[in-house]
């Protein structure tokens, strides 16, 4: 996978993670015309297009996009596994996800992606394992945050 956008019908770029090295202003105009094609595709239109020399495979989810692009010889619908299996990881750690859970929680989305890709590859195929590693870094987040008992003027 070379990167995967999520953006909302009104084309705003909720979250993006790119696995190749490209310059901003490059990612900047790939973004751009990406999200002004698929938006501009009809509801019935198959999910996979070709694009440059990629193949581009969407997903829309209630009000997001899940978009990604991939080699010209990978295979599609695995593609489309791959972004159904993360939008199962989001609803399950969420407890159904919406827009607003990746606007104020992206950098948890972003954890959840990175425990799931890696490189662009599948790291773990178990929802299981990633939930459960995910759950221990919450926990480690919380014991590093957590100042412990505050102690104060006895009352007498």
């Amino acid at each position: 996978m070379q990167f995967m956008l999520l953006f909302s019908r009104q084309g705003k770029l909720r979250l993006q993670k790119w696995y190749v090295p490209l310059s901003d202003k490059e990612k900047k105009k790939i973004t751009r015309e990406l999200v002004q094609t698929v938006l501009a595709r009809k509801p019935k239109m198959c999910s996979f297009l070709e694009w440059r020399d990629l193949k581009i495979v969407y997903k829309r989810y209630a009000s997001l996009y899940f978009c990604c692009a991939i080699e010209d010889q990978d295979n599609e619908l695995i593609t489309l596994e791959i972004i159904h299996r993360y939008v199962e990881l989001l609803d399950k750690y969420f407890g159904s996800v919406c827009e607003l859970d990746i606007i104020f929680n992206f950098e948890k989305a972003y954890f959840i992606l990175d425990e799931f890709l890696l490189g662009g590859e599948v790291q773990e195929t178990s929802k299981k394992n990633v939930l459960k590693a995910i759950e221990q870094a919450d926990l480690l987040q919380e014991k590093q945050q957590d100042p412990g008992p505050v102690r104060g003027k006895p009352l007498m």
